[in-house]
């Protein structure tokens, strides 16, 4: 069991962790034509919107309430009110999604009473879903952000019953912030194969999968349109991806009756098997398409490939709890050793679960100690990370949130058979590309003195 470690530092100096915030407005980014909102200041929304486009390399509609002293002071009802019929008239949105930050929290206002006032006077906004989620930078991660974020949509648009009317081969699939687009696109194309029809819930392959649009828009280009969030109701069961999903998959419960399964992974041979058994039971049958069953062979033969490489192999993990346990088991199970393990979050029960002796609650500069120390042969985390990559002379794989020197970030993917055969292919590769240079001691003969180790063979002699 990893024994979670707290740093005593004054600051940090190389951050690994994004903020709530951002992560809020990634998952309002998965509801059809939506516009997030940042309650907070401009500077705030700058930064957040300069995060999303280099990472999916698409405009972002991202807007914000831009409170200045006097609103900061004074309370900013009035600039809530002011945006959402700015925005409404500018852009025509279906579903504003605001998020707070550290500046709104800190004073402490009653948002949620604010709004509903807001909403019962103002019946011209009636038409458009206005949704509000608590997020501020000062507490949590990403993660946090989309967590709550999508607990708030469940809250205010699933509507809530007390007989069911279920659908046998509806389920709804709660896709957690690790997940990329095309992640979340394989996962419903493995529910789709058995005969079940998903509502995903937010669902960012369709808004953030990178693709040209027809006619512009100020608002999100696809995602969960909020018909299908009204049909969750209907639903036969939840599935959810990630940990941090649990809690609006118990909400779903509550409000719907449906019960629920959260898979804490879906990488690896293991884990995504557990994932095809749920979705055998709810499809009713014994044996899983022929599809699937190929998929299943495929990994397999890709694991018999990769564990040469992957065995004995010494990993370092910086990430966001979800990604971090789904990576480092995976890892894990082809017998690498995960030697450095760094979160942003300690909101999770996941830490205790992680393969490694301690999970570091830090930043970059503490992975890169971490490394150092346990003698890391590979590195992965964001694209932050090249700064360690540089250090350690150690290769990176990007993973997780920002990936902003390569493109197609949005079409990695990690999960399902498919994806885990990907990710094995990938790690593997990367240890092949390693230039290893030939000395003396890795065939047992004694090393050459340090003051010769650069000087010309002909010369030794």
């Amino acid at each position: 069991m990893a024994k979670l470690i707290h740093p005593k530092r004054a600051l940090s100096t190389m951050p690994l962790k994004s903020s709530a915030p951002l992560g809020a407005a990634m998952a309002y980014l998965g509801i059809e034509r939506a516009i997030p909102l940042f309650y907070g200041s401009q500077g705030c929304t700058a930064f957040a919107m300069v995060h999303l486009v280099r990472h999916f390399k698409e405009a972002v509609p991202l807007q914000t309430t831009a409170m200045n002293e006097v609103s900061t002071i004074l309370g900013g009802a009035d600039q809530i009110e002011e945006a959402i019929e700015n925005l409404r008239r500018k852009a025509a949105p279906s579903f504003i999604g605001i998020a707070s930050t550290a500046l709104t929290e800190t004073r402490g206002e009653d948002v949620p009473g604010e709004l509903r006032e807001i909403l019962s006077r103002r019946t011209d906004f009636a038409d458009t879903a206005v949704v509000y989620a608590s997020t501020p930078d000062f507490d949590g991660a990403l993660q946090d952000g989309w967590a709550k974020a999508v607990e708030a949509i469940v809250g205010a648009l699933v509507p809530r019953v007390t007989e069911r009317d279920v659908d046998m081969r509806q389920v709804t699939l709660l896709a957690g912030s690790h997940l990329s687009p095309a992640e979340v696109e394989e996962l419903v194309r493995m529910i789709r194969a058995f005969g079940l029809s998903p509502v995903v819930l937010p669902d960012i392959s369709t808004s953030l999968d990178g693709h040209v649009s027809d006619d512009w828009s100020g608002c999100s280009l696809g995602g969960t349109p909020l018909a299908d969030i009204g049909r969750i109701a209907r639903s036969a069961f939840t599935l959810a991806v990630g940990e941090s999903m649990r809690r609006a998959a118990q909400m779903l419960e509550d409000r719907t009756l449906a019960p629920f399964r959260v898979f804490q992974s879906v990488t690896g041979l293991k884990l995504v098997d557990a994932f095809v058994r749920t979705l055998m039971g709810l499809a009713g049958v014994q044996d899983p398409p022929p599809s699937i069953r190929r998929d299943r062979a495929r990994l397999i033969d890709a694991a018999l490939d990769a564990h040469f490489h992957t065995g004995g192999l010494r990993v370092a993990i910086g990430a966001d709890p979800d990604l971090l346990f789904s990576l480092s088991n995976a890892l894990a199970s082809m017998g690498a050793e995960v030697v450095a393990a760094v979160t942003t979050t300690q909101h999770t029960p996941l830490v205790d679960r992680i393969p490694s002796g301690e999970v570091i609650l830090g930043d970059l500069g503490d992975l890169q100690r971490a490394a150092q120390a346990g003698g890391a042969q590979l590195l992965l985390t964001h694209s932050h990370g090249r700064h360690v990559e540089h250090a350690l002379h150690i290769p990176l794989v990007r993973v997780g949130f920002p990936v902003f020197d390569r493109i197609g970030a949005q079409d990695v993917c990690r999960v399902g058979y498919r994806g885990s055969r990907a990710f094995l292919y990938e790690i593997a590769n990367t240890v092949q590309s390693i230039h290893h240079r030939a000395r003396p001691e890795d065939f047992g003969a004694a090393p050459i003195p340090e003051e010769f180790e650069h000087v010309p063979h002909a010369a030794r002699h």
